[in-house]
């Protein structure tokens, strides 16, 4: 390989490193949202369905977040804010009616049978979809504008590849620990028994903080996607108030002051969200229908 085309690779890695790391936290997110989609599940099914959702992730990122976000970047950065409002709309009203859930509100008749994996992978592909694009979009807005068409490209391409691996390997090894437990369990050591043991033990109330740690990140994500993002259209009352309670927590420390932000960000994320579940369920009662929000069957507590 050249000396040239090795500092190409290396400018290109350079640039995807230092944009993704402004996106950890939505990754973080995207990690801690996933693994909802997978409980309930038979074992032998919940890596093949977890790589089916990473192939999903790869396709939103490479088919139609890449090359819309470059073309829109370049000819309509205008329409960019818009989509965002819509995509965090969709997360609001995603973790409403999870939070609906979590209080025994099931909107509609719910399979209490065998999950739907076709329905399941397509409710997670959709999530990943505005999950990544906020990625894809935060990263691209901390790339150098001067890198060009193809630089900019190759480092999107790098990061869409990284982030990928970074969420789905996540995801893997948190919906397989249980199993790894109950192999370790009926190990001859009864050291490694204890242990795996515990670790079986553990995982149900562990899923069920990884539930809760997704819904309120859907929100969150949602809720900062359409308040900063009216701000960008010129509604600018929900990001000066948002920026009003940063400002206010500032001497308690960047700590408080994210937490503060997410706070403000989570609560509006679920006020948006259960008024378009009511609107939702509004709309298909005057059209006669009983919608049903689960993606596949309900989520089930894993045992």
């Amino acid at each position: 390989m050249s000396v040239g085309l090795l500092a190409v690779v290396d400018d290109i890695l350079s640039a995807a490193v230092k944009a993704s790391s402004k996106a950890a936290g939505v990754v973080i997110d995207d990690a801690a949202v996933t693994p909802q989609y997978v409980q309930g599940l038979s074992p032998a099914r919940e890596l093949p369905v977890v790589m089916k959702i990473a192939l999903g992730s790869i396709l939103n990122k490479f088919v139609i977040i890449i090359p819309i976000a470059l073309l829109l970047t370049a000819f309509a950065p205008w329409v960019l804010p818009y989509l965002l409002i819509l995509g965090g709309s969709y997360l609001c009203f995603e973790g409403a009616e999870k939070v609906l859930e979590w209080f025994g509100l099931h909107h509609g008749h719910v399979d209490e049978g065998a999950r739907d994996e076709k329905k399941l992978v397509a409710g997670a592909v959709r999530t990943d979809l505005i999950l990544s694009t906020e990625i894809m979009l935060i990263s691209l807005s901390n790339l150098d504008p001067d890198l060009g068409i193809w630089m900019t490209l190759g480092a999107l391409a790098v990061i869409a590849l990284i982030m990928t691996v970074v969420v789905y390997g996540a995801v893997a090894i948190l919906v397989k620990v249980d199993d790894v437990g109950l192999k370790m369990a009926k190990d001859d050591d009864p050291r490694v028994r204890h242990t795996g043991a515990r670790i079986a033990r553990s995982m149900p109330a562990v899923f069920r903080v990884i539930s809760v740690i997704g819904t309120v990140a859907m929100l969150w994500v949602g809720g900062h996607l359409v308040l900063a993002n009216l701000g960008e259209i010129g509604l600018t009352f929900f990001s000066d108030l948002i920026h009003s309670i940063e400002h206010a927590l500032e001497p308690a420390g960047a700590f408080v002051v994210w937490l503060g932000d997410t706070l403000a960000s989570a609560i509006a994320g679920l006020a948006e969200g259960l008024v378009i579940v009511g609107a939702v369920l509004v709309i298909g009662r005057l059209l006669g229908k009983r919608p049903s929000f689960t993606e596949g069957g309900e989520t089930p507590v894993r045992a």
